[in-house]
């Protein structure tokens, strides 16, 4: 072996200095992210002889012999009294690469996460759909996870996690968590859920909605009177309620609409904004509540109406990215540069910032 690079080591190295994510690829030398930045770490390029060594290190043994056939594949790993992480291995030009997120044992609070405190509310629904959107990295996983463990920690309920993989770890508290990995406990998102609605479960997380057939067995779930929440990779409500109708044949699209309109409890879209004093991102957060006059507009296919009402909706502790970005630039925790380099509506925040908005400020704490 060439260089000696133990992926143990390294990992705890990277969880030490607070990265979000390690990056080894063979060929390159290995990187890690902190705080929203790439940074390469002052070692040699790692051999191909090393990342076989990984992988006999990192891979499960369910995976064991048919990992170097996969093309893309996710598993999770544990350094115990470290972290967990999950494991994203692909191949480039030929080359295996890993991407690994680390995964912290301890699951934190909205308040510590800074989140608005309309998710408590999300928490009481006993049915319906709640959906958390954003990019890759914008923190999805780790905002479920506090509403997972929210719910676990105040109701006594049953909840059915479907996972690819398992991400965090819940010990039952006032509730009992059942988590299931794909291929392991259960073969596909839609299985898992049709098997979860016959183990008396009050709610069900599926780990991300990818395919018609997920969210199908997503909202048949919901209409049997459980409370869904998922993921789905979309920038904003009004995104995720399109990306859903249009997985499905336009004849269809009526009937899903009416039926989106029905379940969908809310959704909740987030960015990670670095901060003032550096080295921590924040979540900007746009909340929607589907309120009766919401279901209308979905009903009616005006989802841009939508917009306009979360605009309003501090009332009903809705709020849209850029007061959740005006919030975060009101109170100095980022910069104004920052908060217009996220916006996606950079005119408006602006004008929230010139003070022509009065009153916008500080209503959705």
């Amino acid at each position: 072996m060439s260089n000696d690079f133990y992926i143990e080591d390294f990992l705890r190295q990277a969880v030490s200095v607070g990265a979000s994510d390690a990056h080894i690829c063979e060929g390159e030398r290995p990187a890690i992210r902190v705080s929203g930045q790439i940074m390469r770490i002052n070692l040699p390029p790692l051999t191909s002889e090393d990342i076989e060594f990984v992988i006999r290190t990192v891979a499960p043994q369910h995976l064991k012999d048919r990992i170097t056939r996969f093309f893309d594949i996710d598993f999770s790993y544990e350094i115990p009294g470290c972290s967990r992480f999950r494991i994203n291995m692909s191949r480039q030009l030929g080359k295996t690469a890993m991407v690994i997120r680390a995964i912290p044992y301890y699951i934190k609070t909205f308040e510590e996460l800074y989140l608005p405190k309309t998710l408590e509310e999300f928490a009481t629904f006993n049915n319906g759909l709640v959906l958390v959107t954003g990019p890759t990295g914008s923190g999805k996983s780790t905002t479920i996870a506090s509403l997972i463990d929210h719910i676990n920690a105040t109701y006594s309920k049953h909840i059915v996690t479907i996972e690819d993989p398992v991400e965090f770890i819940f010990s039952n508290k006032k509730s009992i968590v059942s988590q299931r990995q794909l291929l392991i406990d259960t073969p596909s998102f839609p299985d898992g859920v049709k098997y979860a609605l016959r183990q008396d479960p009050d709610v069900i997380f599926i780990g991300e909605i990818r395919d018609r057939e997920t969210i199908e067995s997503a909202l048949k779930a919901a209409e049997t009177g459980h409370l869904v929440v998922s993921t789905i990779h979309t920038n904003d409500s009004i995104q995720t309620v399109e990306r859903i109708i249009n997985l499905f044949e336009p004849g269809e699209r009526p009937f899903i609409r009416t039926q989106i309109a029905t379940l969908l409890r809310g959704t909740i879209s987030q960015k990670l904004v670095p901060t003032i004093e550096g080295g921590s991102r924040m979540p900007a957060v746009e909340v929607l509540v589907v309120t009766p006059t919401v279901k209308d507009f979905i009903q009616k296919d005006e989802l841009e109406q939508i917009y306009e009402l979360v605009k309003k909706g501090s009332f009903n502790n809705m709020t849209t990215m850029n007061m959740s970005l005006f919030k975060l630039y009101d109170e100095g925790k980022v910069s104004k540069e920052i908060a217009l380099a996220y916006s996606d509506n950079k005119q408006e925040l602006e004008q929230m910032m010139r003070g022509i908005y009065h009153g916008t400020s500080a209503k959705n704490g």
